[in-house]
């Protein structure tokens, strides 16, 4: 409880999706779908700040404090864009390696806070045993297919370089060693590491909630991808994304070794970082670094997929690496606000800052709404449902009556795109707003409003600078740059009156026949939002979280994120707007049914 009042006394908050200004998509300008994205981010520190890369970016962020981000304008830039970059700091320059499927430019700059890019090479070589795209179904032993897609560079502390790469349901993860002398150029030939086995591993099967199928029914394999390396205490964590970005269950996984090419063993607690529940939902393909304090922290990949397949977000989990070598990432609550600590922090559940969903089907009002995209799609955690304003001008509100006055901390402004219009960046994308607070719906007190400089802010998430007593909150719009005023949930955080709730009792699981998926249920408690069923390998090690909401699953869930030979403990805790029950004693699930 120390450490807490400690995190909560400084005051710096954020909450997933990050608030960056994502950018919009332009790969679908001929179809007309017009959305913002962002996606496999890789974060590095660097000479004390921190830099963002993601997908289809022109340019990337600097913060020095994980909350606040700059982007970026570079000197130069891939005419097509970067797609899942690998980058890496040595300390005195920054490396930029784009997805390659032939022979492509890296970049490097020993001052990206100015966005001074130059070119290391302009042209790499042909990566050694490569197949033309295409030909990939007559590659031989010792072949590999075009890359290097989704690479991830690692610098050893021998002083030796290292990439790992591949994105497919087909091929593996490749390696092979560099050499810094001649501009990266690749030594030797790409060594096969490992590739997916869903036969055992449950959390690698694709589809929602691990289906195994398209929406159609039709059945499909799973894909590998997003490789980031780290040595921690000497011991290699090759890290990848699987089954994939679609759906719910986007995870991060990893294999371990005391070699940087391996042999690489799995790891029995995979999946490492899983989010299926919740508002945001997905953690796969990013990157892991350690800030300025000595906290680790794990990036991934949340799904949209309203507009198109791959509208996404990026997100950002608190992380560490136990005394025994595992890798723990915390997405218990992982989309309400948390603590960004200036301190060493060793219990992941510290950042939580305790603040509570409190807009969770609250009645909703709009001062104009287009069609069936009604205001109460604002408030339910969906960010593929959203409100439409009528028209897009100055002054359209939409309001929440959080039921009865409350203590709100924070507020989450999450825009959609409907029929945006917009497919590159322009002067005219940004955001701004303002957000007012009541007690009687009648008298309004301003608490927060975007401030200059302008930029586009699709995931506003502001703190206020002290907590304030409402019942209703709303938003005052200003402008967006997209055709339509589009809000996907206006989340607000705080605490309601009263004791937390009770502890969930009658808790159990059975293994199912088809050893991934085990059967989880136990008695509801009244009146409750969710509960968080958590599980591990140990009962006083429970990593995994799968959020869930009362209403739509009250009683039970067939949790299929499993390996096929290992026991599990699992425990369970409800969550309501006064906080969080008491944990539930962890009760066994044996790899036997």
């Amino acid at each position: 409880m120390r450490v807490v009042a400690m995190l909560a006394a400084a005051l710096q908050t954020y909450a997933n999706p990050i608030d960056i200004d994502y950018r919009y998509n332009w790969e679908q300008v001929n179809e007309g779908i017009s959305y913002r994205t962002g996606a496999d981010p890789a974060i590095v520190r660097h000479k004390g700040a921190y830099y963002l890369f993601q997908t289809l970016a022109d340019g990337y962020w600097r913060s020095t404090d994980l909350v606040t981000w700059t982007f970026v304008k570079p000197s130069r830039w891939p005419f097509r864009g970067i797609v899942a970059p690998a980058v890496w700091s040595d300390g005195e320059r920054l490396y930029i390696m784009p997805s390659m499927t032939d022979q492509g430019a890296v970049l490097v700059s020993d001052d990206p806070a100015s966005g001074r890019l130059e070119f290391l090479t302009r042209r790499m070589p042909p990566l050694p045993g490569m197949v033309r795209s295409g030909f990939e179904d007559t590659m031989k032993p010792g072949q590999v297919p075009p890359g290097p897609w989704d690479p991830a560079l690692f610098k050893d502390d021998d002083g030796r370089w290292y990439l790992y790469w591949n994105s497919s349901n087909v091929f593996p993860l490749y390696g092979i060693e560099l050499d810094p002398n001649r501009s990266l150029a690749y030594i030797g030939m790409p060594k096969p590491l490992f590739g997916l086995d869903p036969l055992k591993h449950g959390w690698e099967r694709f589809g929602q909630d691990h289906s195994g199928t398209l929406p159609n029914g039709t059945p499909i394999t799973p894909f590998m991808e997003g490789a980031w390396m780290t040595k921690v205490r000497g011991t290699y964590y090759l890290q990848y994304g699987a089954p994939g970005t679609e759906y719910n269950v986007y995870a991060n996984g990893t294999y371990t070794a005391t070699s940087p090419l391996g042999p690489f063993t799995y790891a029995p607690w995979n999946p490492v970082a899983y989010k299926p529940g919740g508002f945001v939902q997905g953690a796969g393909h990013g990157s892991t670094f350690e800030d300025a304090h000595g906290n680790w922290w794990n990036t991934g990949t949340p799904w949209i997929g309203h507009n198109w397949a791959f509208e996404r977000r990026i997100a950002m989990f608190p992380t560490r690496f136990a005394d025994d070598g595992q890798m723990i990432v915390s997405t218990r609550f992982g989309d309400l606000p948390h603590y960004a600590p200036d301190r060493k922090v060793d219990d992941l559940d510290a950042y939580f800052t305790g603040w509570m969903l409190l807009s969770y089907r609250k009645p909703a009002t709009a001062s104009s709404t287009e069609g069936e995209y009604a205001a109460p799609r604002a408030a339910d955690e969906d960010p593929r449902t959203f409100w439409v304003a009528g028209r897009n001008v100055p002054g359209e509100t939409l309001t929440l009556d959080l039921g009865a006055t409350k203590t709100v901390r924070a507020v989450q402004v999450n825009f959609a795109d409907y029929k945006s219009g917009r497919f590159a960046d322009a002067p005219d994308i940004y955001t701004e707003f303002a957000l007012e607070a009541s007690l009687d719906g009648a008298r309004w007190m301003p608490i927060a409003r975007t401030e200059p400089p302008r930029r586009d802010r699709p995931n506003a998430y502001f703190e206020l600078p002290a907590p304030v007593r409402a019942r209703y909150v709303r938003y005052v719009h200003g402008h967006v740059g997209s055709a339509t005023l589009a809000i996907g949930d206006l989340r607000v955080f705080g605490n309601a009156d009263g004791p937390p709730p009770a502890m969930p009792k009658g808790l159990r699981g059975e293994r199912q026949a088809d050893r991934r998926n085990a059967d989880i249920a136990w008695r509801p408690v009244s009146g409750v939002i969710g509960y968080n069923v958590r599980w591990g390998l140990r009962p006083d090690r429970l990593t995994l979280t799968y959020q869930l909401f009362a209403d739509d699953r009250p009683d039970r869930l067939a949790l299929r994120a499993l390996n096929v030979d290992q026991d599990y403990w699992v425990a369970i805790e409800a969550f309501d707007e006064r906080g969080v029950s008491r944990l539930s004693r962890p009760v066994r699930i044996t790899s036997r049914r």
